[in-house]
């Protein structure tokens, strides 16, 4: 038996800008689960960067520990890739980020890895607005260590083997928007015509973008009871707007009344069209979002969608002032200046 990835596909496979087809941006054949929903948000993120034809030589994917932090490894193969210890991704990725923020940062991470060990981490990482995609594939239990119940699982519900969970959950999506996140968003791994969007408006923006995505965990959450489950999750989504990505070299038009739709202008010039199918959705009021999202909750719905979106937010480096030029770039001359430049930096601080 071969585990070996075939290298050949069709010779009319469509290519993008770049000449490059799906295929060439795909990474190592996946070793998860048959079914898990990892493997769907790994062909979401292939698609996206495709359509939006990205250059795999720019992007550097980042990871933590668990099977969402195995999936960086099934896309873009000709990527940069980071994968630290446990809960520690975000720290890696500020350090990587400062010495070249040239490179696009995409991240995967799991529930145990980023509201568990890591949840300081990614509290931190919000707050300072870093330009980066930070994607959680939530599956409320840690599939790596045999099913234990996350501290993203839903108060009461059991796990495969009869646990149950006695405390609040974590509401990643809430707690990015208390923190501050400039693009905070919800989908299903089952829903590729909602995430492929959503995953290519968070590429596009300039700041932190935070995609929550329920990714059900086939060996040890498909249960009857469990709240990530494909059946529940189905039965249970409901969404408060439907947003369309529109590339800045792609003619805009909309056959949308008015008040039924709004374009919000990303930095690049790229346009997020937002459906409303709630009269008073408001993707800029972040304390709505909040109360939205807990009043689904209440009910037992998952919302799902984009919640919020600031795109005029300053970044990481804009804030900071730091230097354009990455620092990989800079000459000896400008990284260690001497004792003269030295001095001065000390004496206004006296």
């Amino acid at each position: 038996m071969s585990f070996q990835k075939s290298k050949f596909h069709h010779p009319r496979l469509k290519v993008n800008e770049l000449g490059l087809t799906y295929r060439d941006y795909e990474g190592a054949l996946s070793t998860l689960c048959a079914g898990c929903g990892h493997d769907a948000i790994t062909s979401a993120v292939i698609q996206a960067c495709h359509e939006l034809s990205i250059e795999p030589h720019k992007v550097a994917k980042m990871s933590g520990i668990g099977c969402s932090s195995k999936a960086p490894n099934y896309f873009m193969s000709k990527a940069h890739g980071f994968n630290s210890v446990h809960g520690r991704m975000p720290s890696v990725t500020t350090g990587a980020n400062m010495a070249n923020q040239d490179l696009l940062y995409i991240a995967m991470s799991g529930d145990g890895d980023s509201a568990s060990i890591g949840f300081g981490q990614f509290a931190h990482v919000v707050r300072r607005q870093l330009n980066m995609v930070y994607m959680v594939a939530n599956n409320g239990v840690y599939g790596l260590t045999k099913g234990q119940l996350a501290a993203t699982s839903d108060k009461g519900v059991k796990n495969k083997a009869g646990e149950q969970s006695l405390f609040t959950d974590i509401d990643l999506c809430v707690m990015a928007l208390q923190l501050g996140a400039t693009f905070v968003a919800r989908s299903f791994s089952g829903d590729k015509k909602q995430l492929v969007p959503l995953i290519k408006a968070a590429i596009s923006h300039k700041g932190f973008a935070f995609l929550d995505i329920i990714s059900p965990c086939v060996t040890f959450n498909n249960h009857a009871g469990s709240t990530r489950s494909y059946d529940y999750v189905h039965e249970h989504i409901t969404t408060g707007a439907v947003a369309d990505f529109v590339p800045i070299k792609t003619e805009i038009t909309s056959d949308c009344n008015s008040g039924e739709c709004e374009d919000v202008c990303l930095h690049d010039g790229s346009i997020m069209r937002i459906h409303k199918l709630e009269k008073d959705y408001d993707i800029r009021n972040p304390l709505k979002a909040i109360s939205d999202i807990e009043a689904h909750k209440a009910k037992g719905e998952i919302l799902t969608g984009l919640f919020y979106l600031d795109p005029t937010a300053a970044d990481f480096h804009e804030i900071n002032n730091t230097s354009t030029t990455p620092l990989n770039q800079l000459s000896q001359e400008a990284l260690c200046p001497g004792s003269r430049v030295l001095s001065g930096i000390n004496d206004s601080f006296k």
